[in-house]
């Protein structure tokens, strides 16, 4: 660990109290009926960060009544898409007005870097700007060519009540991925946040009710799975749930929406590779992969969490990702130097060192790290960075998502190989490709089975460009046009033009 570079040094003042954070139901907030509230220490300081109202079945109940009443009276869903457009652009703005506030927050709740949390926060509001663009230009279509005396229409109608549900590890950005989406098409929505970082998804309370969002459209409700989150993808009021998280609860809760029939779209997990032939950029490479597995202390569903290197450049180019390792900055987050900063629970840091461990012990080499990281007085809630070679197929450590730091190795000598181990996953979220041959990128980029190809970078992003995966990594898309699309329905319209119709039944 000596030779890593670990930043101690704080720099940015903890708050004085913890953030209040409460309910957002029908335009008020509140407190939980029963009292009750969560405490939500921070992984990085060891301070208490925040406390949140902690929901009930009651609350729970209220939200989705409110949502379903502003949707079927109309107050938003028949507004014009300029009317819609001009709030979620207040909102942007006040995003970008509140931006260290929310950044201060999230890096208290969540572990990781401020200045990571700024770009999250602040670029959020891109997303809602571009969502309330697809606001004013949405349309459907005509087909004037059925015969003379027809005209058939298609218009595009919003679902109605969306739940949205929302991980920890990127709070205000997935919420911002889904919300403004859904609002501009039209629809009210209630809001689960994670229970371990739910301040500034409570937070955005106060700017919809600034930008003049009408009471009801958005509401809020704070807690845990269950009660809140089940109710909310099994309720009949409910016609569509969004979420992000596990593959495991996406599976649960597809099932529990099953019964009412319910549209469900989920942005789970991923193993995501990056391929590097020995033709590529090998430095910008090597760079891209280690931004790729340590960003957001790799827990990321987008995580770069294995890399698949052609066997002539294998030893030089792991050599370069463990040496760019080192030079990291890992450590404190409230510095913003600070590059990787903590591990969001102990429980789920356990997790990680047991996947390198079982690893360790089956015989994969560790290349660097491997183990829990001590940070001068903010306590030992790190992991340091990791790169393991000598692995085999079957290893968890290459099948399952880790969620940390944690870079897997593997080799391939043709295209043919490479693309089986690429595809040789139960996920399908993203994939990279690194060559100069543009030939090269297009097959790889043609055979990969993931719902995202990068080409010689890693994990940029765009709001006209739709996000999601194949396979268990999710169905549906977010953001961009499809992303916009799954929170409306299609109605046709089949108008006669005159009085033309054959009767059917010869009358006397």
């Amino acid at each position: 660990m000596k030779d890593l570079n670990i930043i101690t040094e704080q720099t940015i003042a903890l708050p004085e109290t913890p953030y209040q954070a409460r309910h957002y139901i029908n335009g008020a907030y509140l407190d939980s009926a029963d009292g009750q509230v969560s405490d939500r220490m921070s992984p990085s300081h060891g301070v208490l960060v925040s406390q949140a109202a902690l929901g009930s079945v009651i609350e729970t109940e209220a939200a989705i009544g409110a949502a379903r009443a502003a949707f079927d009276d109309g107050r938003w869903s028949r507004l014009s898409g300029k009317d819609r457009a001009a709030v979620l652009n207040k909102v942007a703005d006040l995003i970008e007005a509140h931006e260290e506030r929310l950044a201060l927050i999230e890096t208290l709740e969540s572990g990781k870097p401020i200045s990571q949390a700024r770009g999250e926060c602040g670029g959020a509001a891109d997303l809602w700007r571009y969502a309330a663009s697809l606001a004013r230009t949405s349309h459907g279509e005509s087909h004037n060519a059925l015969g003379d005396d027809m005209l058939g229409v298609v218009i595009k109608e919003p679902i109605g009540v969306v739940s949205i549900i929302t991980p920890w590890n990127f709070p205000f950005w997935i919420l911002s991925q889904k919300l403004p989406f859904a609002l501009a098409a039209g629809c009210t929505c209630v809001v689960k946040p994670s229970e371990m970082t739910p301040s500034t998804t409570a937070m955005l309370g106060e700017f919809l009710t600034e930008a003049g969002l009408p009471e009801g459209v958005c509401n809020i409700v704070l807690g845990y799975g269950d009660p809140v989150g089940s109710l909310m993808s099994t309720h009949a009021d409910v016609d569509m749930v969004s979420f992000t998280g596990s593959t495991a609860v996406g599976k649960r809760i597809s099932k529990a929406a099953s019964d009412t029939l319910k549209k469900v779209a989920l942005e789970l997990g991923g193993k995501n590779p990056q391929v590097i032939f020995p033709d590529a950029n090998l430095e910008s490479a090597a760079d891209a992969v280690t931004f790729g597995v340590y960003f957001n202390v790799g827990q990321c569903c987008n995580s770069s969490s294995r890399i698949i290197v052609h066997e002539d450049i294998a030893d030089a180019f792991v050599n370069r990702v463990v040496e760019m390792s080192r030079h990291v900055a890992f450590g404190n987050p409230l510095n913003p130097d600070t590059q990787v900063g903590a591990i969001v629970t102990a429980e789920h840091q356990a997790k990680i060192d047991a996947y390198v461990s079982d690893a360790k012990e089956a015989g994969a080499e560790i290349c660097i790290g491997g183990g829990s990281l001590q940070v001068a007085e903010i306590g030992s809630q790190f992991y340091q960075p990791t790169v393991v070679r000598g692995v085999t197929p079957d290893m968890a450590i290459v099948r399952e998502e880790v969620f940390g730091p944690v870079l897997v190795v593997q080799t391939f000598k043709t295209m043919d190989e490479v693309i089986a181990l690429t595809n040789d996953s139960d996920y399908g979220l993203s994939a990279g490709v690194w060559s100069e041959n543009v030939h090269t990128c297009l097959e790889f980029s043609r055979r990969a089975q993931a719902g995202t190809i990068w080409t010689n970078t890693w994990m940029d992003g765009f709001p006209e460009l739709a996000f999601g995966g194949v396979k268990q990594s999710g169905q549906g898309r977010e953001i961009g046009q499809y992303g916009y699309d799954e929170f409306l329905e299609v109605k046709s319209l089949v108008m006669r033009v005159g009085d033309t119709r054959a009767p059917w039944v010869k009358m006397p």
